[in-house]
């Protein structure tokens, strides 16, 4: 009898693994701007060579989430003018791709995700928990983005969006700003569920805006 061999699991590369990790760190925030990050070093703390470290800085280099600074690299500081033109982006890829859901006409079952991550924005704003609050709202992101039938474009809105992550992290201790958020995510799922593209991307260009002004005096305060 032929015995039956089980497929292997495919183990995703290591400078993969790196990659995600350290860009998982800057997206929240625990790694700060200006701290200087080195290969060995790194390398030592993620218990790896220094080739998929190296790998893993070359690509966030090319995506801008960190810059070459000698023999080492940094998390910029995100200045004025690099939110403006982070948001100027943002402006034309996020509400397009939530037209492109609309016209897909998403059903209850596919909008579900959304209104999974509205119940646990609510409780957490109910709570006063802004970590829990981010938390949800980023899951909140994945579910619309998840819709969109363009990959690269949501690689693209993923890439913005996760240039400003960190300083989202400050905002939403605010509960004028997280009842802000939550007011336009609702409007979105009714825009969604309505299959009106135009009311979608009206309402992400008003969630833009304010995140945008939001982030702006935040910058100009820390500064």
């Amino acid at each position: 009898m032929t015995t039956k061999l089980r497929v292997l699991a495919r183990l995703e590369p290591l400078g993969d693994r790196v990659y995600a990790t350290l860009r998982e760190y800057i997206r929240t925030g625990r790694i700060p701007a200006g701290q200087r990050l080195q290969e060995a070093a790194l390398a030592a703390q993620l218990g790896v060579s220094r080739t998929p470290v190296r790998e893993a800085l070359a690509r966030l280099t090319s995506e801008g989430l960190v810059v070459a600074d000698g023999r080492s690299f940094t998390r910029p500081e995100l200045t004025v003018t690099d939110i403006e033109d982070i948001y100027a982006l943002r402006f034309l890829l996020e509400p397009e791709a939530l037209r492109l859901v609309a016209a897909s006409r998403p059903d209850r079952a596919r909008l579900a995700p959304l209104r999974a991550a509205l119940v646990d924005l609510a409780a957490a704003h109910d709570a006063s928990d802004g970590t829990a609050f981010m938390v949800a709202n980023y899951r909140y992101r994945d579910a619309w983005t998840a819709l969109v039938p363009n990959k690269r474009l949501v690689q693209s809105i993923q890439l913005y969006a996760d240039h400003v992550r960190y300083l989202r992290a400050f905002t939403l201790d605010n509960a004028a700003v997280r009842a802000a958020v939550l007011k336009r995510f609702k409007e979105l799922v009714a825009a969604l569920a309505a299959s009106n593209g135009d009311a979608a991307a009206q309402v992400m260009r008003a969630h833009l805006e304010t995140a945008k002004r939001t982030l702006l005096e935040l910058t100009s305060k820390r500064r």
